[in-house]
């Protein structure tokens, strides 16, 4: 008498397509492209050295950041176990909208409204595509990102952005 199998049976659609879907997997290959196409389309841009810094020399190093950051993502994705890494049943609309929202309101509030009150506008409108969120996490990032927005732009490297609003 043979012994009956009692493990599920094995299922017969390939691993990519499963793969594939995964949120994570999409993210990677999808910042994978972007950098892979802006270090393309900057080649010809001069980039210098670290010293005496050229045009092309930030927007590449921030690409090559990405495609690493890309690889990274992508590579845990599909480490990934199947139950963790699918997507959520209908979208994420409010991530869709609100976060490109935030990035608006941060362009147009910089020169009219200052550094200050830009940074919250980013920051406040951007949270609410966050689920979960708790405002103190919302006002400490906001705090943070504010500061390091005035060091490096404002006083490091003495560009004339307004940082208070004129009323």
């Amino acid at each position: 008498m043979a012994t009956q199998d009692l493990r599920a049976p094995p299922s017969h659609k390939p691993l990519w397509p499963r793969v594939l879907t995964r949120t994570d997997v999409l993210a990677g290959l999808l910042f994978t492209a972007v950098a892979i196409v802006g270090l393309w389309a900057s080649r010809d841009y001069p980039t210098g050295t670290a010293l005496r810094m050229s045009t092309g020399y930030v927007p590449r190093l921030l690409l090559w950041a990405l495609l690493l950051l890309g690889g990274a993502i992508l590579v845990s994705g599909i480490r990934a176990s199947e139950e963790t890494s699918q997507p959520e049943p209908g979208g994420n609309w409010r991530a869709i909208v609100l976060v490109p929202a935030a990035l608006v309101a941060f362009a147009l509030g910089l020169e009219r409204f200052g550094l200050l009150v830009a940074c919250a506008l980013l920051v406040g409108i951007g949270s609410l595509a966050g689920r979960g969120l708790r405002p103190r996490e919302v006002v400490g990032a906001g705090l943070l990102l504010t500061f390091l927005t005035w060091a490096i732009f404002v006083w490091a490297l003495g560009l004339t952005i307004r940082v208070w609003p004129e009323w």
